[in-house]
């Protein structure tokens, strides 16, 4: 019968979003069926406090100013800038420019430890500039939309904080263990362009003129007021000077003070900026209230409990078991945005895990590495829906370029699961010290 009942609500969500309806409201609307008719809970007094509570949040203010900040950029001269210093760099790598998309999403997931934040502001950098040079939009946007989920990987990471609350286990060395990780997944998609690009050599334009290492120096200067404006972020997180929030208040001032001194800031490309980032972020609020409303519609119905403790109760062997967690929190991520999947599910999956002599800060960026393919699969893909709004396509054909990209996600787990070092180095280095 439970299954019946998600497969029904899965399904009820599906066809909703595909009369046009806006995705939050579509969220909303399934929750509301799903409370009405599987439970005896108030509907009303539910949605209100659980919509105030998901977007009244003062963590949730760094998402509308990391985005403010990418708009401010877009609007100067800067991003073409940032390419200008880039290119001469990436000219020999095969996919040569394509190659921004991962390393801007590296660089700045170590900023706003948000997948939505972090696609959407280097979306908004490099998308058109990639447009305008001839790249092909399937591996541009795909690229994109698989890179925006370092957000979630490489720390400071909101989702990492989540996971160790749940699974009482160290911030720190979990921050920590996130970075080869986050690393290798930069190396494994680059890996992929570079082969899509011998593959595909007549899709990729042809390379700028050859510099030496002094004109290529010479040209790096443009990149020295983004790197010097994220340098100023990240330093302000890292050396806890600020919170994310904060850091991301700087990041704004900071912009608009480069803006105005490269002379492209007007109080119509400000106003322009400021309501873009609205937009923008309300799409992705009011995203954000209905899944956290779908997410307690499912609770008490008690949907995620039952399955985790179902899939408890097979007495799996540690890979097999790894497997089936993979495939259950790719299907919850259908539905679910990836807070809530943890916070449903942890309390159950922990005991199962531990007893399967499974390292719980492995399990954690096994965890985000899975949380992050639920962010490019449809129907509730955060990353797609973000894509959606920069680029108007349609959410199938987004999901179909980021597919490549959800298969690298999957290499990824098995190559951590394979060399679970690369998880643990770190950590245990902090152990000893």
């Amino acid at each position: 019968m439970d299954i019946v009942v998600a497969a029904g609500l899965i399904a009820l969500l599906i066809v909703v979003l595909g009369t046009g309806l806006w995705i939050g409201l579509a969220l909303l609307g399934v929750a509301v069926f799903a409370m009405q008719v599987f439970t005896g809970r108030p509907v009303g007094d539910s949605m209100v406090f659980t919509i105030w509570g998901s977007t009244s949040s003062w963590t949730l203010t760094a998402l509308p100013l990391f985005l403010w900040m990418g708009e401010i950029l877009f609007r100067s001269r800067l991003t073409a800038d940032l390419f200008k210093g880039l290119a001469p760099w990436l000219n020999r790598l095969p996919g040569r420019l394509l190659h921004a998309n991962v390393i801007g999403c590296g660089i700045f997931a170590a900023v706003s430890g948000s997948s939505a934040a972090t696609c959407a502001t280097i979306g908004k950098i490099t998308l058109p500039e990639l447009k305008k040079r001839g790249y092909p939009d399937a591996i541009s946007m795909g690229s994109l939309a698989g890179a925006g989920t370092f957000g979630l990987l490489i720390p400071p990471s909101i989702i990492m904080i989540v996971y160790a609350v749940a699974a009482d286990v160290s911030i720190a060395k979990l921050f920590v263990a996130g970075v080869l990780p986050g690393l290798l997944l930069m190396a494994i998609f680059s890996v992929y362009i570079a082969v899509w690009a011998l593959r595909h050599p007549d899709q990729v334009p042809a390379a700028d003129a050859e510099m030496n290492l002094l004109q290529k120096l010479h040209a790096a200067r443009h990149l020295l007021p983004i790197v010097s404006l994220i340098a100023l972020v990240i330093g302000a997180i890292y050396s806890g000077i600020a919170t994310a929030t904060e850091s991301a208040a700087m990041g704004v001032a900071g912009a608009l003070l480069l803006s105005r001194l490269e002379g492209s800031l007007t109080w119509a490309s400000f106003k322009d900026g400021l309501f873009a980032a609205c937009r923008v972020y309300c799409m992705i609020g009011l995203i954000l209230a209905g899944a956290a409303f779908l997410t307690l519609a499912m609770g008490f119905i008690g949907l995620p409990r039952e399955v985790a403790q179902f899939i408890g109760g097979l007495q799996l062997s540690q890979f097999w078991l790894l497997m089936l967690l993979m495939v259950f929190f790719i299907v919850l991520g259908c539905f679910l945005d990836g807070i809530s999947m943890v916070v449903l599910t942890m309390a159950v999956l922990l005991p199962t895990v531990q007893a399967a002599g499974i390292d719980l800060i492995w399990f954690g960026i096994f965890v985000v590495l899975v949380v992050e393919m639920a962010q490019i699969t449809p129907p509730v893909g955060f990353n797609l829906f973000v894509l959606q709004g920069l680029t108007r396509r349609e959410l199938p054909e987004l999901a179909r370029m980021a597919l490549p990209f959800f298969a690298l996600l999957v290499l990824a787990v098995l190559v951590i699961y394979l060399f679970p070092q690369i998880v643990l180095f770190g950590p245990s280095l902090m152990g000893r010290a």
